[in-house]
């Protein structure tokens, strides 16, 4: 293994032997479209104002489900499936890949709809009328689960949980497994929905939300996030068996950065110092300078705090001259765990387009925050792009894409 220097300690870069790892399916649900196409169209559309933003008319039962498939799985899990079907049909994957296929699927929160119903009927009814399927819809491994049983996907089946960097650090992870030699194919991403009462009341009580219902990433007049619900899904897979079945690539994935801010369980570092540690670690992953980086597919949730640490983060890893810098959450709100599967899917989608999606609601980027704000689609020549989450906990994650 080769040993690299990052920010004044040693940072063990794992031995790929050659493994390379690229992204040859989409799956995507967001509040602003379902589906990798209207997915991409809505992140130019201005998104009406709500605190909560959802997926309207999400019908599982497309795919297949049975109403009692329906019964046994709460919506986050349904999400999961739906977007994994899509990145499976996406990446040509078929009956016979499912033998050593992996599925590393996350989620912050997990079967919140349930475990509050649950809670209800508890209380009204007794403990008789408690479902006896409460445990298996509210773990937050069920979506995972799920998508390994469906599809036979006998490989490594796992859950990461890290609140708002929970998609990112499960993609990330699927790309370690496939550069380690664990899997050639896996299901990667995150899913999310918790768009219940006590949720929306607890963000709301600790002045998270926004309370006008728009989302302004790095604008002056931030004033916190639009919760919401989504899920995206990525098929990984190890390069040289992706080019011999003639896949389409979309990216590489390149590098990958995971720290924690050791400082608050809810507010940032100050000067972001967690969030550039990420940055400079995915960077030395992948051995890439910073100036080959074109492109920051933000966290940005439109909150005071996060914004101004990430900004500086993103200064002090690239200098006066940085990258170009979106945030999708104008348009799709904050998705929590399935925040990072979601804009790494738009990053994916980044490459195959050809443009850089903007960042709406925000207009001009606040003056104090020395960033390039992406405000308009914005033809652009692919290069490196990095995608950034950070957390309550104070997780921080970061992916580095290439141009395959």
């Amino acid at each position: 293994m080769t040993s690299i220097r990052v920010r004044g300690r040693e940072s063990v870069r794992e031995s790929r032997d050659g493994r390379r790892v690229v992204v040859t399916g989409v799956g995507v649900l967001a509040a602003c479209g379902v589906g990798a196409e209207a997915f991409w169209n809505g992140l130019s559309r201005t998104p009406e104002d709500a605190v909560a933003r959802r997926v309207e008319d999400f019908d599982a039962s497309v795919i297949g489900l049975s109403r009692v498939e329906l019964r046994r799985l709460d919506r986050f899990a349904q999400m999961a499936l739906v977007a994994a079907d899509e990145a499976i049909t996406d990446a040509g994957l078929g009956d016979e890949d499912g033998d050593g296929t992996g599925v590393l699927i996350g989620s912050g929160i997990g079967g919140a709809y349930s475990w509050e119903e649950q809670v209800r009927t508890l209380d009204a009814k007794g403990a008789r009328r408690v479902s006896p399927l409460t445990i298996p819809m509210v773990m937050p491994n069920a979506a995972a689960g799920a998508v390994s049983q469906r599809w036979g996907l006998t490989g490594p089946c796992e859950t990461i949980s890290t609140a708002c960097a929970t998609g990112t650090q499960s993609i990330a992870g699927a790309a370690r497994w496939i550069a380690s030699g664990r899997a050639d194919v896996v299901l990667a991403g995150g899913t999310e929905s918790c768009l219940t009462g006590v949720n929306l009341a607890g963000f709301g009580n600790m002045r998270a939300l926004s309370p006008t219902g728009t989302s302004r990433p790095f604008a002056a007049g931030r004033d916190g996030f639009c919760a919401a619900e989504g899920a995206g899904v990525l098929v990984l897979e190890e390069r040289s068996r992706a080019v011999a079945r003639g896949a389409r690539i979309y990216a590489e994935i390149v590098g990958t950065g995971s720290t924690a801010d050791a400082y608050h369980l809810t507010a940032p570092a100050p000067e972001g110092r967690g969030a550039a540690a990420a940055m400079r670690e995915a960077l030395a992953d992948g051995g890439v300078a910073p100036e080959q980086v074109t492109h920051v597919n933000a966290h940005g949730t439109g909150t005071a705090l996060n914004d101004a640490a990430e900004a500086e983060a993103i200064a002090a890893v690239f200098g006066p001259s940085g990258p170009a810098v979106t945030s999708i959450k104008g348009v799709t709100g904050h998705s929590l765990g399935a925040a990072g599967a979601i804009e790494a899917a738009a990053v994916a989608l980044t490459y195959l387009h050809r443009t850089l999606p903007p960042t709406m609601g925000s207009g001009a980027a606040d003056p104090a925050l020395k960033i390039d704000l992406v405000t308009a689609p914005r033809p652009w020549e692919p290069a490196h792009v990095m995608s950034n989450s950070f957390a309550f906990g104070g997780h921080n994650a970061t992916l580095l894409f290439a141009p395959a």
